[in-house]
């Protein structure tokens, strides 16, 4: 089994962030009647974004829309399907509190864990026991 590495988790952020981020903009403008991007400020759309990335895999089978694109998917130690439990602890808490309260340093953290460690796991993938793996 091979395990995800950076760049293509890094690149199924992206893809998550410009497919759910532009058209949300784009139904907020048009019911503003202005180009704007304050749909994405404020503390509503991190818990919109952070429910998305947390409830979206355990749905669809360990996928985002991102990961889907690139054929990648978040899996429970032991190759088992990831619970509501480990994506709470994985993205509540392992991505988006220990993030804030460490100003992004955790993030850095991950992202050089992610690139280094031969096991391809982040900070958040060690505290809820999960993996990202490549889909043949």
């Amino acid at each position: 089994m091979e395990r995800a590495g950076f760049w293509s988790r890094f690149f199924a952020l992206i893809l998550d962030g410009l497919i759910i981020t532009v058209p949300l903009n784009l139904l907020w403008s048009l019911y503003q009647g202005d180009w704007s991007t304050d749909v994405t400020d404020g503390w509503l759309w991190q818990v919109i974004y952070v429910s998305y990335l947390t409830v979206l895999p355990v749905i669809w089978g360990g996928y985002v829309v991102g990961k889907r694109i690139l054929t990648i998917k978040i899996r429970k130690e032991g190759d088992q399907p990831v619970g509501l439990f480990q994506m709470f602890i994985r993205e509540v808490i392992g991505k988006f509190l220990l993030g804030v309260i460490t100003f992004g340093i955790a993030s850095v953290v991950s992202a050089f864990m992610i690139a280094f460690r031969k096991d391809k796991r982040a900070i958040h993938d060690l505290l809820a026991q999960t993996y990202v793996k490549n889909i043949p």
